[in-house]
């Protein structure tokens, strides 16, 4: 393709789709757009033929690597047999049971299609167990696109804890549904839960919130107070879910949830969400309990379908193989040592955070360890690199919130990553 089909496919997005991006967040600057084609391991190519090192790896639902041959073997063949039948089936049942296996904190799950969908039933479900209204979330943290999900997310005003800020417009009920609580911060988090805690139906978190690890001692924390207090504590697992470890956050850190949330690295690259936990607590969306004053509507028309179901029992079958979470680990430490070894030499102050395949740049003199203290960091200076490495060829979120490897990542990969970090970094030495 010429440079004018790349400015034709430019246009053609800004006609059709709001900012020229089809499903959100990316927030590219419009000269920037590009449609892509394919991808196969960890890199991509769009429809002019460019070549791109995936660093986003599908919001990192894709952590076998794209077109995985496992994955696409599973789905090719079950493409010929049907696509969704909207009811229990083979793959789903397998699966099922695969995750029951694995996680100490389900006594029952149900399918659904998003992770976005996986935490607002959990909320939801939390609220009818216990009969209570609100939810305490951490400030920062992404839950998907649900009120709580999108309360507080990327907050200004540094409001007083628990008071949430509305990062979205058309959420107002979150001002009455929420409490917000700095992560890693266990006494204040305390507090709150102590003084709200007639009120409060659920604790949602996730373990390693956004790429910040937990401090020592803070789930633990945050876990006996919901034992304290009789509050469901549910975890997020849908980034660190079979990321972190096969077993997920509460494998890793030894914490377990009354509710849990999954979706992402689960499907393959497919669509899927899981939630599950307690069955006293699950069992509120029995439909035989409808018409009652605590049963949980729930339904997913593409919940738990065959073609993402047999996707995933693929994507499981590869974390299991022998060696896949030291891969991805090593992978991630080699990333994160080179990242602070580039912006030490180029005399640049940053936190390089993250753990298991996650990686994020933060410019600021300052330890990292919640929201606020990431808001600290220059947001201009971090734009910029990232765009920076996109005109440079790697695919990722300009919002520099995470960068993804997969176990298609090697480390001849990341070093190509990182040589095109190092001139990247040399265009941001002067941004205040």
């Amino acid at each position: 393709m010429t440079k004018e089909d790349t400015n034709h496919v430019q246009q053609r997005a800004l006609g059709v789709f709001t900012a020229g991006i089809s499903n959100g967040e990316f927030g590219f600057p419009p000269e920037t757009l590009i449609a892509l084609d394919r991808g196969k391991g960890a890199r991509l190519w769009d429809t002019t033929g460019k070549e791109y090192l995936d660093f986003s790896i599908g919001w990192g639902s894709c952590l076998v690597g794209h077109a995985k041959d496992e994955v696409v073997e599973a789905v090719t063949k079950q493409a010929e047999k049907g696509s969704n039948f909207s009811y229990l089936n083979s793959h789903a049942l397998e699966l099922g049971e695969e995750i029951k296996r694995i996680s100490p904190a389900i006594e029952r799950l149900r399918f659904c299609a998003s992770g976005t969908e996986a935490t607002m039933y959990c909320q939801r479900l939390a609220r009818a167990f216990t009969g209570k209204t609100k939810i305490l979330k951490f400030e920062g943290a992404y839950h998907g696109a649900n009120e709580a999900g999108v309360t507080s997310l990327f907050p200004n005003q540094n409001l007083p804890f628990p008071t949430p800020e509305l990062t979205s417009a058309g959420t107002p009920l979150a001002r009455e549904n929420l409490l917000v609580a700095p992560y890693n911060e266990l006494e204040i988090t305390a507090e709150i839960i102590a003084a709200n805690k007639g009120e409060i139906a659920g604790v949602l978190m996730e373990p390693l919130q956004r790429c910040t690890p937990p401090l020592p001692g803070f789930l633990e924390g945050v876990r006996a107070l919901c034992d304290k207090y009789d509050i469901p504590l549910i975890f997020d697992e849908v980034v660190t879910g079979f990321r972190l470890a096969y077993g997920g956050a509460q494998e890793k850190y030894g914490i377990i949830p009354d509710l849990v949330a999954y979706g992402k690295a689960l499907g393959g690259g497919y669509p899927i969400g899981v939630f599950g936990g307690r069955a006293d607590i699950m069992d509120h969306v029995n439909e035989h309990y409808i018409g009652q004053e605590n049963y949980v509507w729930m339904a997913s028309t593409l919940g738990g379908n065959p073609i993402s179901t047999c996707a995933a029992n693929a994507a499981l079958s590869v974390y299991r193989q022998e060696g896949s979470y030291l891969k991805l680990f090593d992978l991630g430490q080699y990333l994160r040592t080179g990242l602070r070894r580039i912006i030490e030499a180029h005399g640049e102050i940053a936190q390089v955070i993250g753990d298991g395949p996650l990686a994020q740049i933060v410019f600021t003199d300052q330890p990292v360890f919640n929201y606020r203290t990431t808001a600290q960091g220059n947001k201009k200076k971090g734009r910029v690199l990232m765009l920076e490495l996109f005109k440079r060829g790697i695919f990722l979120n300009p919002m520099g919130t995470k960068l993804y490897l997969s176990l298609a990542h090697d480390r001849s990969i990341c070093d190509d990553f990182l040589s095109r970090f190092e001139d990247s970094l040399v265009h941001v030495r002067d941004i205040e």
